[in-house]
């Protein structure tokens, strides 16, 4: 059993492709967390509540125990998941991120999202222009443009809650809470990523004895997209291998 969880400005559908690979071998659970995707939107976002919103997502789906594969805010909820929850955690996957604080990276990306007057906008392409003032990187654009929704009204809208992770932004940023997970965990880096430096290493052993350390030297940050095959490969080996 495997659960996957989006990083930040994601949804489940940004790894749909990843999720059916591993749906030949495992059965596998892709959510929208809240603010996000199609969950609800709300004024509580950090961390431990996240991870209860896993844990609650279990409870209804009757699933016991899980393995847990995060990216970037994802892999801090599914750090915060293991540590707190370790009864319910089989093996723990975590794409680019460490369990400490990182520095606000999202700034320009919030402001951009809120200089488009969405209410204005006529078409997707449209809003591309709009974030292309301040966002010149067409990759990411497009993958922020993929919370774009056209109503049935002809109106768009961001699904994801922008007020709300603006206001919560430095939960986001904070390192999840501090304790231990002795079960596997496997943690991957992308060479061209700075997320995972020498401190983060460090954190990593102190939270995650077991952890393995594996890098891809041809990926960036997101590196189930940037070398999917290689990605998908190193997780699908770790989980089947027995404890």
């Amino acid at each position: 059993m495997l659960i996957i969880l989006h990083g930040l400005f994601g949804s489940l559908a940004n790894w749909n492709t990843v999720a059916h690979r591993l749906a030949d071998r495992f059965t596998v659970y892709a959510l929208d967390q809240r603010n996000h995707g199609l969950s609800p939107h709300s004024d509580h976002f950090d961390y431990p509540t996240l991870a209860l919103d896993v844990r609650e997502f279990m409870q209804q789906t009757g699933i016991p125990q899980a393995s847990l594969l995060g990216h970037s805010m994802g892999g801090k909820v599914a750090m915060e998941f293991a540590l707190s929850h370790s009864e319910l955690t089989q093996k723990l996957v975590v794409a680019d991120i460490g369990p400490g604080a990182y520095p606000a990276r999202h700034d320009r990306v919030i402001a951009a999202l809120e200089a488009v007057d969405i209410v204005q906008v006529k078409s997707r392409q449209e809003a591309d222009d709009r974030l292309a003032q301040m966002l010149p990187e067409p990759g990411l654009r497009q993958f922020l443009l993929t919370n774009l929704r056209r109503e049935a009204d002809g109106r768009y809208r961001w699904r994801i809650n922008l007020a709300g992770i603006k206001k919560h932004y430095h939960c986001i940023a904070a390192g999840v809470t501090p304790g231990q997970f002795s079960k596997p965990a496997l943690f991957i880096r992308g060479g061209k990523s700075d997320y995972i430096d020498d401190q983060a290493l460090l954190l990593i052993k102190q939270f995650f004895p077991q952890a393995r350390i594996e890098t891809i030297p041809e990926a960036g940050h997101w590196l189930h997209v940037d070398a999917q095959a290689v990605f998908i490969e190193l997780v699908s080996d770790f989980l089947k291998l027995s404890t």
